[in-house]
């Protein structure tokens, strides 16, 4: 227990009861994996053919990789850890006029693939949070530059003025307009009247959007007027100078309940096609330096533009654990699980990440704290500069974590260092993004920054609450799905083989269970390596009549099953303890084996191209954009495929492979001759099912004709290859 006081604790916390368990089964499946490693070696070494030799080079590769992964995955279960806050007794230790003041950071990029509207939605339910509002203040990052997505900001500041003392007075707990209007809301009887105003908004930014451009119509004032005058033919989405507008301030604005208004201001960096940007990761030291300049509030909130708040009492969960004076001078930051709406019942493109968000999350809670996962996270501003023992000044001292902005957001003093910081050659030669603010030097800065924050001593708090504090949008068709894994995939190779390597720099740094708890994201492309072998090789082999694998009479034959059952009953089991259920479980392990074909095989590949200089990549952002169609079939529970992506090459080829191999497996039998390749090759086809049926469907979601005909003479091709080398 941790608290200001026993009686009145501000958390309370408690371990998993399956820690003996899960320690136990380590060392067994550990020493299994010994032996299938020492049966390899032995075969390796008693090859008798040049085909033999190299298949079982293969296996025994693959199965290293796989042992070493299962070795990083066992890190997590060493000691969850499960937590729960008390926010009823905060103000018994913290007076609320006492409530440190908080920064929220929200970043989009494009207005076409991330609707504006949503972007509102995720400010305007911040900005209703039950906190002071004084002490709030919302900061916009437009990294698109885009006047579609200021006019939007502009029409929310309006509306604000009647959205949140309407939640206020009714006690609302869905603070997202959308999320609430979606609701029943009849018995509030202002509701209609808001619900209107929020629609008629909804139309004039959506007619904005339609037209590409804010006309003079939609313009009502000389302020208004003199903000988008700044967009002039040069402004482009890749050069344009620094914009920041005040739409709200707290010091003057008030709602229509005559109360305090919380800070709104949209930053818009300055961009130059010859200067460095680094994407997502660059908004946000832009936006810690502007907050510094204007209200350098102690906490700070990051959130993804489709992120929205789901429960108006978070940051005071959040205070819980920032108040308790046993954990403050190391506490770093508060993570919140990131949680999705609009999932399919079975969640069939696993992207709930239970796994990732939830279970892995909580193992590492019980050492040092979970990794931050981009959005839902409450930081102490000085994580940002050093680690909690040495702290490193900024260049300037007003960027200083313990400076006090003592002017108003729109004195001249204020504004004119805001625009200096969000200069695009402010940073030259200076340690921002290396090693002060969020780092550079990977595509998955939320994954780096966490991890070299941690690295400096700071620790982490999981933060799960049983109403999900956010909600963000998840993708609708696997093309979304497998590029934004593809993104993933070479940002943490990027890690994985730096000098900052988890499994070198953590460990030292950290110790083992964290650092392997590291080194599993930082790893998890390489599944692409043993799950590829695992569904071609044994599926050629029994369409060429060779075995590979024990047969069922022979003891090995046993240890394989036990390391199958055991690792995905394991699986299984985590999953579920969870809140998850079986088919959520089956489309989740399914996934991971979709991802290890396509995404996280082509990202290795680009990563691979990219070190010898010859191919590029750049951030792509996932679009929230949702087709009426697409959604209909997302429902239905039907994979989206649709366009002729090569990712989609070898799942269906490893599709038809598995299918013909488990139908001659079938001939097989009836000889009496039935081994693992058999098996394997029909829990393949058993996975690959959605895969069949996007062969077969008419509609506009299935597998391109040329998609299927390309697979097939890839799968007949290996064919003739194993039947030439065999």
């Amino acid at each position: 227990m941790s608290a200001a006081t026993d009686d009145l604790p501000l958390h309370t916390h408690k371990h998993s009861l399956r820690i003996p368990i899960n320690r136990l089964f380590a060392l067994i499946y550990f020493c299994a994996i010994l032996a299938l490693l020492y049966h390899h070696t032995h075969s390796l070494f008693h090859s008798t053919t040049l085909t033999s030799f190299f298949i079982t080079l293969t296996l025994l590769i693959s199965d290293s990789i796989l042992a070493f992964m299962n070795l990083t995955t066992q890190a997590f279960r060493m000691n969850p850890l499960y937590r729960k806050e008390h926010p009823e007794n905060l103000e018994r230790v913290l007076r609320k006029p006492d409530f440190p003041a908080l920064d929220v950071f929200i970043c989009t990029a494009d207005p076409y693939k991330e609707p504006p509207m949503n972007v509102v939605n995720t400010a305007l339910s911040v900005m209703a949070y039950d906190y002071p509002t004084e002490k709030v203040s919302v900061y916009v990052s437009d990294d698109g530059g885009s006047a579609l997505t200021l006019f939007a900001f502009m029409e929310a500041a309006k509306f604000a003025r009647h959205w949140l003392p309407f939640c206020r007075e009714n006690n609302i707990v869905e603070r997202c307009p959308e999320a609430f209007f979606e609701m029943d809301h009849s018995r509030f009887s202002e509701a209609e009247k808001i619900k209107i105003m929020y629609e008629a908004m909804k139309v004039r930014v959506n007619n904005v959007i339609e037209r590409g451009k804010v006309d003079s119509e939609y313009i009502t004032g000389e302020r208004e007027s003199q903000a988008f005058s700044k967009w002039t033919d040069g402004f482009t989405r890749r050069n344009h100078p620094t914009v920041i507008q005040v739409l709200l301030d707290s010091s003057k604005d008030k709602d229509m309940s005559d109360n305090v208004m919380p800070n709104l201001i949209y930053v818009s960096r300055e961009k130059s096609s010859t200067s460095e940007h680094n994407f997502k990761a660059g908004a946000l030291n832009v936006l810690i330096r502007v907050s510094a300049a204007m209200t350098n509030a102690p906490i700070v909130l990051t959130l993804d533009c489709d992120t929205y708040s789901n429960d108006p009492k978070t940051p005071s969960r959040a205070l819980c654990y920032f108040s308790d004076p046993n954990l403050r001078s190391k506490l770093g930051y508060v993570q919140f699980p990131q949680r999705f709406r609009g999932i399919n019942k079975n969640d069939i493109y696993g992207c709930e990440h239970k796994g990732l968000f939830v279970i892995n999350a909580e193992g590492m809670d019980g050492d040092s704290g979970p990794n931050y996962v981009g959005t839902g996270c409450f930081f102490n501003r000085r994580v940002f500069f050093g680690g909690p023992s040495q702290l490193l000044s900024p260049e300037i001292p007003e960027l200083a974590p313990d400076k006090v902005v003592d002017k108003l957001i729109q004195s001249p003093e204020v504004l004119e260092l805001a625009h200096c910081v969000a200069a695009c050659n402010y940073e030259t030669r200076s340690d921002w993004g290396w090693k002060i603010g969020v780092r550079y030097g990977s595509m998955v800065e939320d994954y780096f920054t966490g991890y070299r924050m941690q690295c400096e001593g700071w620790k982490a708090v999981l933060c799960n609450p049983t109403r999900a504090a956010f909600y963000g949008d998840a993708p609708i068709n696997l093309v979304d799905v497998l590029n934004q894994t593809k993104r993933w995939t070479i940002g943490l190779l990027d890690v994985a083989f730096s000098k900052y390597c988890p499994v070198t720099f953590g460990i030292r740094a950290m110790g083992p269970l964290m650092g392997l708890s590291y080194a599993h994201c930082a790893f998890k492309p390489i599944w692409s390596i043993p799950v590829t072998v695992y569904a071609f090789l044994p599926q050629l082999a029994l369409l060429n009549d060779i075995t590979i694998f024990p047969k069922v009479s022979e003891p090995w034959f046993l240890l394989y099953v036990f390391l199958f059952l055991g690792s995905y009953t394991q699986s299984c089991l985590d999953f579920v303890v969870e809140g998850g259920t079986f088919p959520k479980w089956w489309n989740d392990q399914r996934m991971w084996m979709v991802r290890a074909h396509s995404s996280f095989l082509f990202g290795s590949i680009e990563y691979l191209l990219k070190l010898l200089g010859i191919s590029t990549h750049g951030f792509n952002v996932t679009s929230k954009v949702l087709d009426e169609d697409q959604s209909k079939r997302y429902d239905q529970g039907s994979f989206e495929f649709g366009v002729a992506s090569p990712m989609f090459v070898p799942l269906t080829s490893a599709a038809i492979l598995n299918l013909a191999a488990f139908a001659w497996g079938h001939v097989e039998a009836f000889k009496g001759s039935i081994g693992l390749e058999m098996f394997i090759a029909g829990f393949g086809v058993v996975n690959c099912i959605p895969i069949y049926e996007a062969i077969i469907r008419i509609d506009k979601g299935r597998i391109p004709t040329k998609t299927t005909t390309v697979s097939l003479l890839l799968a007949f091709a290996l064919y003739v290859v194993a039947y030439v080398s065999f």
